[in-house]
């Protein structure tokens, strides 16, 4: 979340209609920058593919408010005294995958000695400003695209609490694991490509506060309602067994108990708390004319996305949601 306070200036545009994880600056002729940063301890036991998902990750918010990453700068937190930097440049390594496969240059960073191992990227991007979507700019009537399946949040939990040999050939976690990170490595720039030809005018990516509170905070800022309909989300595949075993993170429980008091319809926990599960690495969900949805979900599908039209806008109760 945004630490504040804020200096204000004429160029920046900030508030909640731009989400709270980024910052936009205009630098002119319809141009603005887009700053954003995030880093975490690792989610996954290899550090090449921690740097991945961290640097993934990062770059979302740039995303998210249909911009293009142009470059960033690695953060990072490390216990030096416990273990090694051969470890370290596995994970900066990782992250650098990630910016070349994007298009963004890593241009430099800092590092300091830390209790535990963090890792994540400062991003700058750039949009245009006709182009730049936000929270607050959905409509009545637009369909809800979600972009990538849920259930990293549970997945993430189920690997710490497992041995090393679960997410190995044969190992119980082994289809889960595969899926969870194709997905969290999975950059969201042809999801940002796809709301932006659809006509999009609101967007957020999926993270910690789960589906069910990133919508909240979009419907609350257009003033809109919004309609879920939870058979129609995708969820990774075997994470309904990890919920089934009590694997729900201390965030997704967390998630749900915040955003409740806004939730109508459904009162299935089991649905809710995947629906509320807080994701690393998530996807887009945009707001588009209903006409446009399909087409976007289909160029989506085309390019390996888990991607589906999960639900609509409506003009009653403004921030609240109707799950069905």
């Amino acid at each position: 979340m945004r630490t504040l306070p804020f200096q204000p200036h004429e160029n920046l545009i900030v508030g909640i209609e731009t989400g709270d994880d980024a910052a936009v600056w205009r630098i002119g002729e319809g141009r603005a920058l887009v700053s954003t940063a995030d880093f975490f301890a690792p989610v996954v036991d290899d550090p090449h593919t921690w740097g991945r998902i961290a640097a993934a990750n990062a770059a979302s918010d740039v995303y998210a408010m249909g911009g293009s990453p142009r470059f960033a700068l690695n953060l990072v937190a490390w216990p030096q005294g416990e273990l090694p930097l051969e470890i370290l440049s596995k994970v900066l390594a990782g992250g650098a995958a990630a910016a070349e496969q994007g298009g963004w240059a890593v241009v430099g960073g800092h590092t300091v000695d830390g209790p535990e191992p963090m890792y994540g990227q400062a991003v700058t991007g750039e949009a245009h400003e006709k182009n730049l979507l936000t929270n607050a700019g959905a409509q009545p009537g637009q369909s809800l695209v979600l972009t990538k399946p849920l259930g990293t949040g549970l997945l993430a939990t189920a690997v710490k609490r497992s041995e090393p040999e679960a997410v190995q050939a044969g190992g119980w976690l082994e289809g889960a694991y595969a899926a969870g990170v194709a997905e969290m490595t999975r950059l969201n720039a042809e999801a940002a490509s796809a709301a932006l030809e659809a006509k999009a005018t609101a967007a957020t990516d999926i993270t910690g506060f789960g589906l069910l509170g990133h919508l909240q905070k979009l419907a609350a800022a257009s003033g809109t309602g919004a309609v879920l309909r939870a058979e129609a989300v995708p969820v990774l595949p075997g994470v309904w067994g990890l919920l089934a075993q009590g694997l729900a993170p201390r965030g997704t429980v967390q998630n749900l108990d915040f955003v409740r008091p806004w939730v109508k319809g459904s009162s299935d926990q089991r649905i809710l708390t995947m629906l509320a599960d807080a994701q690393t690495s998530g996807g887009l969900l945009f707001c588009c004319p209903a006409a446009a949805a399909d087409n976007a979900v289909a160029r989506l599908a085309d390019s390996g996305h888990t991607a589906a039209v999960i639900g609509e806008l409506i003009a009653t109760d403004p921030g609240a949601l109707m799950v069905t």
